[in-house]
């Protein structure tokens, strides 16, 4: 209605916009960006920006984006661009050592990757936020419940919830609720199956939507730390990571997780980040795993407890939060009541046993070297009520306690 001078959107709000007439571009049209391009037709807007060019004018200069090229990008190509002229930026994708740190620590079971994780969270020896990368849905769940056992809150970011939660789970980080986000980019950089395009039909028919990734698109506010807890599947998928942190000329480290199986993958990821003949990027991050040895019998405790049936009903639990507080679901629960008393009163679900006496760390456990340096991880304080906060705390009596001697009474006069 203003007339605008850049309109943004994805292609099918802008489609309809110029199928209702409230956008006209045919006579007035001079660039055409489109971001992220090799996403467009993995995320089923093929149909749509086909239909969009039928709108625009004969002559118009067009732009690309992408950070990877693949085959849809090549019909993406063929379809907006005419002589193209192919612009690759050679400097680094990441910013340098001075800014931005990135280790490899090597750890020689699986076991070691949660005992070492639990340890640097617990005695705060990774400070700031920081976003925790796995492989798989499943996975994320199981490294949320092995956390909660120490009593370190942390979310997933789950494609399952609704575009709306997920949003609300980032605004919460964003603004101090959470320290630590669990995540994957399987969704996003998940390679489509040859010969096969996800149109629009088959977008609604996913288990998981592909905007839930966060290796990029999603803007997260000051990002200390990203750890890649599981090795990411390509070079491709460790940029992409990593540029989560050290952001607006602000310091960030990465820390990757590597089993012994793994280093041949890992080497790939070195020769894309260092080229030939350059120095190292990922530098040894040296930890005495021996000096939290105290901590193992507590991690595997911990380990036991989260079993495949507590995963799946923390997916389950936050499932029947989002029905009982959907607003697409409010009119419907309306008309049929007892489907919403019977969701109220089903069954509790109990995701995992949290033992209260892991969420403490004794001072002999914290190893003689950290002692001065480490900070335990403590349980935010909950916001008390003006009662409780005007409530002065009695004086112990046995510390205040002076002792009198007896004072002697007059001795009776006889009568």
């Amino acid at each position: 209605m203003e007339k605008p001078d850049v309109v943004v959107g994805t292609p099918s709000r802008i489609l309809s916009h110029l199928q209702q007439d409230n956008l006209k571009l045919r006579d007035s049209l001079e660039l055409l960006v489109v971001d992220e391009a090799d996403l467009i037709f993995s995320f089923g807007f093929e149909e749509e920006l086909k239909s969009l060019l039928c709108h625009l004018p004969r002559i118009y200069q067009a732009f690309l984006m992408s950070a990877t090229f693949n085959e849809d990008i090549q019909a993406l190509k063929e379809l907006v661009l005419h002589n193209p002229v192919t612009l690759k930026l050679q400097e680094s994708q990441l910013p340098g050592s001075d800014q931005l740190q990135q280790f490899q620590v090597v750890c020689e079971s699986e076991e070691d990757k949660f005992l070492l994780l639990y340890a640097l969270l617990k005695l705060s020896l990774i400070r700031g936020k920081s976003l925790l990368f796995v492989n798989t849905l499943e996975r994320s769940y199981r490294l949320r419940l092995f956390l909660e056992q120490f009593s370190i809150p942390t979310c997933v970011l789950n494609g399952e919830l609704p575009l709306r939660s997920r949003c609300h789970i980032i605004s919460q980080f964003n603004q101090g609720f959470y320290d630590c986000v669990i995540a994957t980019d399987a969704e996003v950089l998940g390679a489509p199956a040859k010969g096969k395009r996800q149109g629009r039909g088959s977008k609604g028919n996913k288990a998981s939507d592909p905007e839930s990734g966060v290796a990029r698109g999603i803007d997260f506010h000051h990002v200390s730390a990203v750890l890649n807890f599981d090795l990411p599947s390509t070079p491709e998928a460790y940029i992409h990571r990593a540029g989560r942190t050290a952001r607006a000329n602000n310091p960030g480290i990465v820390l990757t997780f590597v089993l012994p199986t793994e280093q041949s993958h890992l080497g790939k990821i070195e020769e894309l980040l260092c080229g030939e003949g350059e120095a190292p990027v990922l530098l040894p991050y040296q930890f005495r795993m021996e000096e939290i040895e105290g901590f193992r019998y507590r991690c595997r405790d911990a380990m036991r407890s989260v079993t495949k049936q507590s995963i799946r009903e923390a997916r389950l639990k936050e499932i029947k939060e989002e029905l009982l507080h959907s607003e697409k679901l409010k009119t419907y629960f309306e008309d049929n009541p007892r489907d919403l008393q019977l969701l109220r009163h089903d069954l509790p679900l109990h995701p995992a046993v949290v033992k209260p006496h892991l969420g403490h760390v004794p001072d002999y456990l914290v190893p003689p070297a950290l002692r001065d340096l480490v900070r335990p991880h403590k349980k935010r304080k909950k916001l008390s009520s003006c009662r409780k906060a005007k409530k002065v705390k009695t004086q112990n009596p046995l510390h205040n306690f002076k002792h009198r001697g007896r004072k002697s009474r007059p001795t009776a006069m006889p009568s």
